[in-house]
């Protein structure tokens, strides 16, 4: 885990608990408001976390290169397809 995305959590923590505390005064049940904020922020803060290593990915700071193409139907039209018809299954 790189530094940047390891900074989502508190960021995350900090916003749900100042929205509970927040709902919390307004129903007057405190103790309820901060643990649904708590819970909240720890959900939106690994929710962020992972949206910025897939970021990361798609811009070449991860992942091994590789490229999937969809499919394994014959995309040369050879006619070779090497027995798959895209459907899973041996190709018949």
């Amino acid at each position: 885990m790189s530094n940047k995305s390891a900074a989502f959590m508190p960021v995350g923590m900090g916003m749900g608990i100042a929205l509970g505390t927040a709902l919390g005064v307004a129903t007057d049940n405190l103790a309820l408001g901060l643990a649904l904020g708590v819970a909240f922020g720890a959900g939106s803060g690994a929710l962020m976390t992972i949206a910025s290593q897939k970021k990361g990915e798609k811009k070449g700071d991860g992942g091994d290169g590789a490229v999937y193409d969809g499919g394994g139907r014959d995309r040369d039209g050879d006619g070779a397809d090497f027995g798959s018809d895209g459907d899973g299954g041996g190709g018949d």
